[in-house]
C-alpha cells in the first residue's frame, strides 16, 4: 500500500494555514496565461501585474496617473539584472516606496509611489499560490508555493514529503539554489524563503548557506514550540500573519555591503520578537514618567547579536514617538567599538543614514552637538571630564529625552556610576535612555548594571541557540602542560591566577611588573613553550586529518605569542610566510615604539590585520592558525574556526566571550573545541555556574568524553546492524580486498533493508551521529584506535547515498567521506559506485549489451539493481534534454517499474528483468530517428507534433515529419539570436513556428499546445 502522505498533502496543509490568516487561495495554473482564471499573459511574468495596478491607485490616490504608472514599470523592470542587487532595489522600493522623478514647470522632482501599506495590513492584497509555473532563459520550473502582497511573489516554498525518507530539507534546499539560478525573474522579488519536509520547518533568505536556514518557535515571542507541535504551523502563522509579515519586511531585513560582495540577512525569531520587546520597554523608559532604563537583552556569543541590534536601530529610528531619536552606541574596546561600527555601517541601509564613529573625546561632544538624528558610535572611554577640571562633573553635552543609548556587554563598563567613565555618561546625557546588550549573563550581585539598565528584556541560552542552530556546542578538553615551579611558589601563582583578567597589559605596566612578571615567566619558560608547540601541532594534525578549518591559539603575552610562533616554525618551517599574504600561521597583536625589532613582523595597521582576518575568514586560504592575546577575543567572527587553544588565564564574562569564538555555524561543523594548556577548568565551571544561576539553560563547554560517549553507543549500533556480515578484510586488508568488503556489505545493507523495513534508514541516523562525534573528538586516541572501522561504516554509507555521476552528494555525506575515507579505496575523496561494484567506470549515456550484462551477472542482486536504477535514470534524464516526450513515456515506466518492487508486488529478479528491457527499449530509442527517416533533432519536434492524436489523424504521418523538419530548420536559425534579451527571443520564436504550422495547416485550435511544446522542446535542445 502507498502512503497517503506526499509532497502536495504539505502543499495543502501549508494553504489551509494561509487560508487560517485570511489569504486568499489560488492554483497556479488556474491564474497562468492559459488558466480559467488567468493573471499573468505569459510564463515569464512574475508578478500578478493588475493585483499590483490596484494596489498602487489605490495606496496612492494622490499621485498622478502617469507617475504611477512609471512606478508600475520599476518594479516590473527592477527584476533584471544582478539577482542580489536587484533584490537589494526591490527591497528598498518595498521599504521606502518606488522613487519616481518627473518634471514640474521645467524642474525635475521626485515622488514616491507606496507599494505596501505598512499601518493597515487589511488595506493589502494577501494571497497564496501554489504549482507557480515560471519560464526564463528557456528554463520551465515550478515553485510550491508563492505568497504575494499586492501581486508581488515576496515568499517562496520548497515542500518535500514527509513519509520519504529521500526527500529532506537539504534537498529542498538544494532546489532553492537551483531556482535562484534558473529564475531570477522570480527570486528577485523574494523576501523570505522556506523549506519543509512536515516534520521539520526552516526558513531564509536569498544567498543564505543551508546552515542558516533556521525553525521559526515561536508565533506571539512568548510560548515556544514544543517537542510534537506543528513547525509548519508555527512558521507560517509566526512569521506570515500579516501585521507580522509586514514588520519583517521593513524592519528585519539587511544587506551588507563590504565593498568586495553584498549580503542579505534576515531575523531569526529571537532577533525579531527581542527588538520588538526592547522596543516596547524603551518607549516606556523613555516615556513620560519612564525611569530611563530599557533593560538588558541576553543572547548568548554567536546568535546574531550585533544584528539584532542593527535591527533595534532601525525600528528605533523610525518610530514617530521618539520624534528623530539620536542613537549612541557604546562599547568598552576599539576593537569592538569597530567590529559593531562595520556591522552597521554594511546595513546602514536600515538606518535610513550612515553611522558615524567618533575618533576622539572633541569629536564625540562635536557630534552629539545636533538638534535630533544620528547614530553615533564611540567607546565609553571618550565620555572624559575637562583636563583642566578633574574633579568636577562632566558636562552635559545634550539634555534631549530622545536619546538612547545602547550599550554592548555592558557589565564591563557600567560599575562606576558614582564616579568613573559610566558617571560621565550619565552627566553627559541625563536624559537618555539605556539599553544594554550581553552575550554573558550578569553575575547575581551586578547590582549596579541593574541601576543603569533595569532587569532582563529577553534571554536567548545557549540550550536554545544550539537546539535552533543559531550556534554550534562547545567541548572543552585538558591538554595541561604543567609550570615548572617549587611548592612555596605555588599559593603566588593560584593568587596571581585570580588577579589576571582582560586588562591590557600595557596601561597595567607597572602593575604586573611583579607578580604578573613571574608568572609569565614561568609560563612562557622556552622548554615549557617547545612543549606547548610540539603537543599543540600533534593534536592540530589529528584533527586535520578528519576535519578542515581554522585555529587560535591565545597566548599569554605577546612575548609568549611570539616565541610560541618561532617555536612552531622550527618545526614546520614551511608554515612561515614572508609578507601577509603568505604563511600558514600568524601573530595578531598590538604594538609600541619600544618593542624589540624581532617583533616587527607581527606587528601592523588596522587594515593589515583586516586582511589577516579576511584570510582567516576564508576557509579555503592556507591560513589556518593565528596566535593572540587579546585582540579578537571579543566580537571577532570566523566561521572556519573550530579550535581554541587556551594558554592564558582568564575568568568570568572574558573567558566566556573567548570560548564562543569557535562556537559559529559553519557548513558541517559539529561543534567546537576550546583545549585548555594551563588550567581554565575551574575558571570555566565558575563561569557556568554564574551562567546557569542567572537563567540561563545548557552547558556552555561540552567535555570531549561527552562526544566520545556518542562515538561509541553510534559505533555499537553500526556494529550490531552488521552482526552476520564480515567485514574483517577492510580493516585488516588493503586495496582490492576492501574494495570487495565494502562490496560485500553494501550488498548486505540492501538485501536485509527489505527483510527488516527501516534499517536502512536506522544505519543512516547511526552513521550521522557517528561523523558529527568522531569530529568532535578528532584527535582523541579512542578515535584514532576504531579511525578505520569508522571509515568502513561511512563508506558504505556513502554508497548507498550517492545517486549519479550526475548528482552530488548530500553534503553532509560529501564532507564525511572526503575527510574520513581511506585514500586507498577513493583517491578523489567520494566512493565510486561502480568500483564498489566491480565494474569498468562506464560512459553513462551509453547503454551497451556489454554493460547491461556484467550488471545482470553481479552475484549482489540488490547493488546490481541500485547500479541499473541509477544509470536508468541518469539515461531519461539526460534523454530529456533531447526529445522532452520520449524522456516522459520513459519515466513513468521507470516509475512504475520502481513502485512495484517497494511495494513488494515484484522481486529483485522480476523487477531487474523490466529494467533491462526499458534498458534496451532505450538503446533502441538512439536508432529511432533513422527508421522515421528524421535527425535526432527533427524527431524530437515530430514527437512534440504528434503528442495531439487529433493532430495526428487529421494530418497523417508524412505531413507531421515535413512540419518537424521545417521546425527544426527555423529553430536551429534562430537559436543565432540574442537569448539574453530573452522574453523577446521567446516571443520571436513563436511566431516564426506559428508561422510553420499555419503554413501546413496544422489544426488552428491545436496550435497553442504544439508551439508551447516546441518551445520547450527548443530550450531543452539549447541548453
Amino acid at each position: 500500500m502507498t502512503s497517503p502522505f506526499n509532497e502536495s498533502t504539505i502543499e495543502h496543509h501549508a494553504i489551509a494555514l494561509f487560508q487560517e490568516l485570511g489569504y486568499a487561495y489560488a492554483f497556479g495554473p488556474d491564474v497562468g496565461p492559459d488558466g480559467n482564471q488567468k493573471e499573468r499573459e505569459d510564463y515569464g511574468e512574475t508578478l500578478l501585474l493588475e493585483r499590483l495596478r490596484t494596489a498602487i491607485h489605490a495606496l496612492n490616490p494622490a499621485v498622478p496617473k502617469d507617475i504611477r504608472d512609471e512606478a508600475l514599470r520599476m518594479v516590473r523592470d527592477a527584476a533584471h539584472g544582478g539577482l542580489m542587487t536587484q533584490n537589494n532595489l526591490i527591497q528598498r522600493m518595498l521599504v521606502e516606496g518606488a522613487r519616481v522623478a518627473h518634471q514640474v514647470d521645467g524642474e525635475e522632482r521626485g515622488a514616491i509611489v507606496r507599494l505596501l501599506d505598512y499601518d493597515h495590513p487589511q488595506a493589502n492584497d494577501w494571497l497564496a499560490v501554489n504549482q507557480y509555473t515560471v519560464i526564463h532563459d528557456r528554463i520551465n520550473r515550478r515553485a510550491d508555493l508563492v505568497v504575494f502582497i499586492n501581486g508581488i511573489p515576496l515568499g517562496l516554498f520548497e515542500l518535500k514529503n514527509m513519509a520519504d525518507v529521500n526527500a529532506t530539507v537539504q534537498k529542498a534546499w538544494n532546489q532553492l539554489q537551483t531556482y535562484q539560478a534558473d529564475m531570477p525573474n522570480l527570486m528577485a522579488y523574494n523576501a523570505v524563503l522556506v523549506i519543509s519536509d512536515g516534520l521539520k520547518a526552516a526558513m531564509g533568505c536569498l544567498g543564505a548557506p543551508y546552515e542558516r536556514f533556521l525553525p521559526w518557535k515561536t508565533i506571539d515571542g512568548q510560548e515556544l514550540m514544543d517537542r510534537g507541535d506543528d513547525p509548519l504551523r508555527f512558521l507560517i502563522h509566526g512569521i506570515f500573519e500579516p501585521r507580522r509579515f509586514l514588520d519583517l519586511l521593513r524592519y528585519f531585513i539587511a544587506f551588507e555591503d563590504d565593498g568586495r560582495k553584498l549580503s542579505k540577512k534576515i531575523a531569526a525569531y529571537h532577533q525579531f520578537h527581542a527588538a520588538h520587546k526592547a522596543l516596547l520597554t524603551t518607549l516606556a523608559a523613555a516615556g513620560i514618567g519612564g525611569d530611563r532604563r530599557g533593560g538588558v537583552v541576553w543572547h548568548t556569543q554567536g546568535s546574531g547579536k550585533s544584528l539584532t541590534m542593527l535591527f533595534f536601530a532601525g525600528m528605533l529610528i523610525q518610530h514617530p514617538a521618539l520624534e528623530n531619536p539620536t542613537i549612541v552606541m557604546l562599547t568598552d574596546r576599539n576593537n569592538l567599538d569597530t567590529q559593531l561600527f562595520d556591522t552597521f555601517a554594511a546595513g546602514s541601509q536600515l538606518l535610513r543614514q550612515d553611522p558615524q564613529q567618533a575618533d576622539s573625546v572633541t569629536d564625540l561632544r562635536e557630534l552629539l552637538q545636533r538638534a535630533s538624528g544620528g547614530v553615533i558610535f564611540s567607546t565609553i572611554q571618550k565620555f572624559q571630564k575637562d583636563r583642566h577640571e578633574p574633579h568636577g562633573k562632566h558636562p552635559v553635552l545634550s539634555d534631549r529625552k530622545n536619546i538612547i543609548v545602547m550599550v554592548d556587554e555592558a557589565q564591563r563598563s557600567q560599575y562606576e556610576i558614582l564616579d568613573g567613565y559610566a558617571a560621565n555618561l550619565r552627566s553627559a546625557l541625563p536624559n537618555a535612555t539605556f539599553v544594554a546588550f550581553t552575550g554573558t549573563p550578569l553575575e547575581l550581585n551586578d547590582k549596579d548594571t541593574r541601576v543603569v539598565f533595569g532587569d532582563y528584556i529577553d534571554i536567548y541560552d545557549i540550550q536554545r541557540a544550539v537546539e535552533d542552530g543559531a550556534t554550534v556546542p562547545i567541548y572543552y578538553e585538558s591538554r595541561l602542560v604543567r609550570l615548572n615551579l617549587p611548592e612555596d611558589q605555588r599559593p603566588l601563582i593560584d593568587s596571581t591566577f585570580e588577579e589576571i583578567t582582560e586588562d591590557d597589559e600595557q596601561e597595567n605596566k607597572e602593575r604586573l611588573k611583579t607578580r604578573w612578571a613571574q608568572l609569565e615567566a614561568l609560563v612562557g619558560a622556552p622548554k615549557r613553550v617547545d612543549q606547548v608547540a610540539a603537543d599543540m601541532l600533534d593534536h592540530w594534525e589529528k584533527r586535520k586529518s578528519i576535519l578542515s578549518g581554522k585555529a587560535m591559539i591565545v597566548a599569554m603575552s605577546r612575548r609568549i605569542a611570539v616565541e610560541l610562533y618561532e617555536a612552531v616554525i622550527q618545526l614546520h618551517p614551511d608554515w612561515h610566510g614572508e609578507d601577509d599574504t603568505q604563511g600558514v600561521i600568524k601573530v595578531v597583536m598590538t604594538g609600541n615604539a619600544s618593542d624589540p625589532l624581532e617583533w616587527k613582523q607581527h606587528i601592523r595597521g588596522k587594515v593589515a590585520n583586516e586582511a589577516i582576518a579576511d584570510r582567516l575568514k576564508e576557509p579555503d586560504d592556507p591560513l589556518e592558525m593565528v596566535i593572540v592575546r587579546d585582540m579578537w577575543l571579543t566580537g571577532f567572527d570566523a566561521p572556519a574556526l573550530n579550535t581554541l587553544y587556551v594558554d592564558k588565564p582568564m575568568r568570568g564574562h572574558t573567558l566566556m566571550q573567548a570560548i564562543a569564538r569557535v562556537n559559529r555555524v559553519f557548513a558541517n561543523k559539529s561543534g567546537g573545541l576550546v583545549v585548555d594548556y594551563i588550567g581554565i577548568a575551574q575558571d570555566l565551571k565558575n563561569a557556568i555556574a554564574t551562567y546557569t544561576r542567572s537563567g540561563g539553560k545548557g552547558n556552555p563547554a561540552e567535555t570531549v568524553e561527552a562526544a566520545i560517549k556518542v562515538l561509541l553507543e553510534k559505533l555499537d549500533i553500526c556494529r550490531s546492524i552488521f552482526h552476520g556480515c564480515d567485514y574483517q578484510d577492510y580493516l585488516t586488508g588493503e586495496g582490492a580486498e576492501q574494495v570487495s568488503a565494502l562490496r560485500r556489505a553494501t550488498e548486505f545493507i540492501l538485501s536485509e533493508d527489505i527483510r527488516e523495513d527501516g534499517l536502512k534508514r536506522r544505519f543512516r541516523n547511526a552513521t550521522s551521529g557517528l561523523r558529527k562525534a568522531a569530529t568532535l573528538a578528532a584527535g582523541d586516541d579512542i578515535v584514532e584506535r576504531c579511525r578505520t572501522e569508522i571509515i568502513f561504516f561511512l563508506s558504505v554509507r556513502a554508497t548507498l547515498d550517492k545517486t549519479s555521476d550526475a548528482e552530488m552528494l548530500v553534503e553532509e555525506q560529501e564532507y564525511a567521506i572526503r575527510q574520513l575515507i581511506d585514500q586507498s579505496i577513493a583517491p578523489e575523496g567520494v566512493v565510486d559506485l561502480y568500483a564498489v561494484a566491480g565494474l569498468p567506470k562506464s560512459e553513462i549515456s551509453l547503454l551497451s549489451d556489454a554493460f547491461i550484462e556484467q550488471i545482470q551477472a553481479m552475484p549482489e542482486r540488490n547493488l546490481a539493481l541500485e547500479m541499473l536504477r541509477r544509470l536508468l535514470q541518469d539515461k531519461v534524464r539526460k534523454e530529456g534534454k533531447g526529445n522532452l516526450i520520449q524522456s516522459k513515456a520513459f519515466s513513468e515506466r521507470l516509475d512504475e517499474a520502481l513502485r512495484k518492487y517497494h511495494n513488494r508486488s515484484v522481486d529483485t529478479v522480476e523487477v531487474m528483468q523490466e529494467l533491462i528491457e526499458l534498458a534496451k527499449a532505450l538503446q533502441k530509442l538512439d536508432q529511432r530517428h533513422a527508421e522515421l527517416g528524421l535527425t535526432k533533432e527533427e524527431a524530437a519536434f515530430y514527437d512534440a507534433l504528434a503528442t495531439n492524436d487529433s493532430a495526428v489523424q487529421a494530418m497523417g504521418d508524412d505531413a507531421l515529419k515535413m512540419i518537424a523538419k521545417e521546425v527544426a530548420d527555423t529553430v536551429r536559425q534562430n537559436t543565432r539570436i540574442d537569448w539574453s534579451i530573452r522574453e523577446q527571443a521567446r516571443a520571436h520564436l513563436r511566431r516564426m513556428v506559428k508561422r510553420v504550422l499555419r503554413k501546413h495547416g496544422y489544426p488552428p485550435d491545436m496550435q497553442e499546445g504544439a508551439v508551447n511544446m516546441v518551445i520547450e522542446q527548443a530550450e531543452g535542445l539549447a541548453s
